[in-house]
């Protein structure tokens, strides 16, 4: 993932992080001049908390879902898709030790 990628979901979900404050104070000011019960302002509070982390996990998967599009489109491999560089030795090695016994350059019993 791109560095100013991550920068930008980093700024989103910094907003987020500073909205909540912002309700958290706003609920304060609003109980300390009692224009509002305190535990009408607190439901209240919390209900748009949860319902900015709801929107919060929708942006991810949505983000999520568009980077894996935008991925599949140009072709690149994705992390389960490689194949790792010891399979790969393992590989590179059963194929030699295969060669060398239908050279004849080693034996079935030789091969460890």
């Amino acid at each position: 993932m791109s560095n100013s990628f991550k920068k930008s979901i980093n700024l989103g979900l910094g907003l987020l992080m500073y909205s909540r404050e912002k309700v958290e104070e706003l609920v304060e000011e609003l109980i300390d001049k009692g224009e509002v019960a305190k535990k009408d302002a607190r439901e209240f509070a919390d209900d748009l908390v949860r319902r900015g982390e709801e929107q919060k996990e929708e942006l991810k998967k949505l983000i999520q879902g568009e980077v894996i599009k935008a991925l599949d489109n140009v072709n690149v491999a994705r992390k389960e898709d490689l194949v790792r560089t010891g399979e790969i030795r393992e590989i590179v090695r059963e194929q030699i030790q295969q060669a060398f016994r239908e050279q004849g350059f080693i034996k079935n019993e030789d091969v460890k």
